[in-house]
């Protein structure tokens, strides 16, 4: 209920991009629902080894949904998709945003939903994480292995610069693809300083914890931004 509030009061003040002039409001959301457009998200992996990277069968795309949510393949979202070879893979999308406060801290409550066809069985071990950093989220060669540049975190556990907010579990004897909504709390809100020119990056990903291939299609995400200096 707290974060129905809160969510609600940024709602009062509304852009639909990423960029907007600096001025007194302190609250606000930023929507992104991708339906026709990819909004200018775009999507990339980390955690697996570039040795064997092909076996992985790592996929992006801007792309119709699947059919049971989109009987007239009118409707898009965010698909990523890949063979998780090692308990490990982590499958992202980032965004930049521009035009906030330069220097200033904000806390951010994410709305994220996603279409998932994964179990309880699978689904729990895969963590939906949300976060932001001033640096550019990417993956970078360490050692043979490719891994993110920011600190998401470990599966589960939290990072510096993400946080879990759930997994992409529907039910137990799910076929079909399912849109879900995972968000976090004002108990659970995630803090971020922007940089001298008043810009972030957000960055949505999801770390798996079994092996095997997991799908998704992200149709929407929403960010209130709370400034806190």
């Amino acid at each position: 209920m707290k974060w129905l509030k809160f969510w609600i009061v940024g709602l009062l003040v509304f852009w639909s991009g990423c960029s907007f002039p600096e001025q007194e409001v302190r609250v606000f959301s930023i929507s992104f629902p991708f339906g026709t457009s990819d909004q200018g998200w775009t999507g990339d992996f980390a955690d697996y080894p570039e040795s064997d990277s092909v076996a992985y069968n790592l996929f992006y795309l801007y792309d119709t949904l699947p059919t049971n949510l989109n009987a007239k393949a009118t409707i898009h979202g965010l698909h990523i998709s890949g063979n998780n070879g090692n308990t490990d893979l982590f499958m992202f999308i980032k965004r930049k945003i521009s035009g906030l406060r330069p220097n200033a801290t904000y806390e951010l409550l994410f709305n994220v939903r996603v279409a998932s066809n994964a179990s309880t069985a699978t689904g729990q071990s895969v963590s939906l994480k949300a976060g932001a950093s001033i640096v550019e989220p990417r993956k970078e060669l360490q050692a043979g292995t490719y891994r993110m540049n920011i600190d998401k975190g470990n599966q589960a556990t939290d990072g510096v610069d993400m946080i879990n907010i759930g997994n992409i579990a529907v039910n137990t004897t799910t076929t079909q693809y399912t849109i879900i909504t995972r968000t976090n709390s004002s108990e659970n809100s995630f803090t971020v300083t922007t940089n001298d020119a008043g810009e972030l990056w957000l960055v949505i990903g999801t770390d798996s914890g079994f092996v095997g291939t997991t799908t998704l299609y992200y149709t929407q995400v929403d960010v209130l931004f709370n400034q806190l200096d």
